[in-house]
C-alpha cells in the first residue's frame, strides 16, 4: 500500500509539473504575442520620383485597400530622398515602404527587422523586359557624337541618387569595369539628378551627355510623352536586377503583416482603382520576394565598399 500511495503521489506531482510547464509555455507565447507591434495607424512611404505628389494619388487605391484589410488608418510620408525613406524605417517612423533594391540592402544591413515581402512583375515595354526584374541602361541623345562608351570619355554623366541601384550602384561597380574602374576619373563630371525621370529628360535636353536609368522608369517618361524613344541611343545595359522591394518592419504583429502582404498580392485588374495602379506600374500582378532574392545586390554592395576602402 505505501508503494501504491507513493506511485500515485509521483504521478500527481508529474502531472502538476507538466501542467505548470504548459501554463508557462502559454504565458510565454501570450507575452511574446503581446510584444509584437500593433499600432493604431501605419505610415507608408515610397522612394521619390519626379512626380511623388501624383504617385500619392495613384497609390490611393492601395492605401484604401490596406486600410480596409488592416483596419488601420494609413498615413503617407512624402520623402525627399532615398535616404529619408531608409531613415524613416530605421527610426520606426515608417512601417511599410517601397525601396530601391540597393537602398533595401543598405537598410536591411543596418536593421534586419526591415523585411521584404513582395514586388511587381513587370509587363514588357520599350526597354523593359517582362518579369520581376529590370536593367540599368546607359543612354545618350541620338544625333549626338556620343555613340560609344569610348566617345563618352571626358563628358558629363548623370546618375540618379547615391542610394539608387541602377542609377549608382550598377554603374559604379559593374559598368565601371569598362572604363578602368572609376567613373569620376573617366568622366569630366558626375552629377546626381534626383530621379530616373530627371536623368532621362536631362539627356534629351542636353544637360548631361549620358545617364544611367532604370529601364522601367525610362519607359514611364516615354509613355508620358516627355521624350521619344527614337531620341535615344542605348550604349550599355546591365544584367537583370530584382524589382523594387516592398517592405515592412518585422516587429509588426504577424496577422497585421499578413494583411499588408495581402494588400499587394491580392491586387486585381478587375477593380478599376487597382487596375489603374497596376497599369501605372506596368504590371498585372505582385509576386512574393524574400531577402535572398536581393543577394546579388549585397554582393555588389560588398564589392563597392571593399573598393572604397582600398581607395582610402
Amino acid at each position: 500500500m505505501p508503494h501504491q500511495r507513493s506511485s500515485k503521489l509521483f504521478r500527481k506531482s508529474a502531472f502538476a509539473a507538466l501542467g505548470a510547464l504548459a501554463l508557462f509555455a502559454m504565458a510565454a507565447a501570450t507575452s511574446q504575442a503581446a510584444e509584437c507591434e500593433n499600432p493604431d495607424e501605419l505610415t507608408f512611404a515610397i522612394i521619390p520620383t519626379e512626380e511623388t505628389v501624383a504617385e500619392l494619388q495613384l497609390y490611393k487605391p492601395i492605401t484604401d485597400r490596406m486600410a480596409k484589410l488592416t483596419g488601420k488608418k494609413i498615413q503617407f510620408f512624402m520623402p525627399t530622398s532615398y535616404a529619408s525613406v531608409v531613415e524613416g524605417l530605421l527610426s520606426k517612423f515608417i512601417d511599410v515602404a517601397v525601396l530601391g533594391p540597393y537602398s533595401y540592402v543598405i537598410a536591411n544591413d543596418k536593421d534586419k527587422d526591415i523585411e521584404v515581402f513582395a514586388t511587381y512583375a513587370k509587363r514588357p515595354g520599350h526597354l523593359q523586359e517582362e518579369g520581376p526584374g529590370y536593367k540599368a541602361a546607359l543612354v545618350t541623345k541620338k544625333g549626338s557624337k556620343f555613340i560609344s562608351i569610348e566617345s563618352l570619355k571626358g563628358t558629363v554623366l548623370g546618375l540618379v541618387d547615391p542610394g539608387s541601384t541602377s542609377g549608382n550602384l550598377f554603374p559604379r561597380v559593374v559598368f565601371s569595369k569598362n572604363v578602368g574602374g572609376d567613373l569620376d576619373k573617366y568622366f569630366k563630371k558626375v552629377v546626381y539628378t534626383g530621379s530616373h525621370e530627371l536623368s532621362t529628360v536631362a539627356v534629351a535636353k542636353g544637360k548631361v551627355d549620358a545617364a544611367f536609368v532604370a529601364t522601367h522608369r525610362f519607359d514611364n517618361v516615354v509613355n508620358k510623352g516627355e521624350v521619344k524613344l527614337e531620341e535615344f541611343n542605348v550604349l550599355w545595359s546591365s544584367p537583370p536586377i530584382p524589382q523594387d522591394p516592398f517592405v515592412y518592419r518585422s516587429p509588426l504583429c504577424d496577422d497585421l503583416k499578413g494583411q499588408i502582404k495581402a494588400t499587394f498580392l491580392g491586387l486585381s485588374t478587375d477593380n478599376p482603382g487597382e487596375k489603374k495602379f497596376l497599369d501605372n506600374v506596368k504590371s498585372n500582378k505582385f509576386v512574393e520576394m524574400t531577402s535572398a532574392d536581393y543577394d546579388v545586390i549585397r554582393s555588389l554592395k560588398k564589392a563597392k565598399d571593399e573598393r572604397k576602402k582600398k581607395e582610402n
